[in-house]
């Protein structure tokens, strides 16, 4: 599966670019899905990360401001923040470290 983000929206598509469903209607910067491809981590222009479902479905924010990036890192999730330092954090939200 691809994730395309196009003026804020994120869509899911197959390999071959058919759109399968919209993840995030709006204010989306970058999105990235996880290994096993069933969660997806949205970043907002409001700074917030969000991680949901494969179908679109809110599971919870992760971080609440100042991000401009985030990733999967196997299971963890690396929120880059827009003072150039990187929050390592559970899927659930919980901090691990800062690097």
């Amino acid at each position: 599966m691809i994730l395309k983000v196009t003026n804020g929206k994120v869509e899911l598509r197959k390999d071959n670019g058919l759109l399968v469903r919209t993840i995030a209607q709006r204010n989306a910067v970058s999105a990235d899905l996880n290994d096993d491809e069933s969660m997806v981590v949205v970043t907002l222009t409001d700074g917030k990360v969000e991680l949901r479902r494969i179908n679109g479905l809110l599971i919870r924010s992760v971080c609440q401001r100042n991000a401009v990036n985030a990733k999967f890192s196997g299971k963890d999730i690396a929120v880059e923040l827009a003072n150039g330092k990187i929050e390592l954090r559970r899927e659930n939200g919980l901090l691990i470290r800062t690097i």
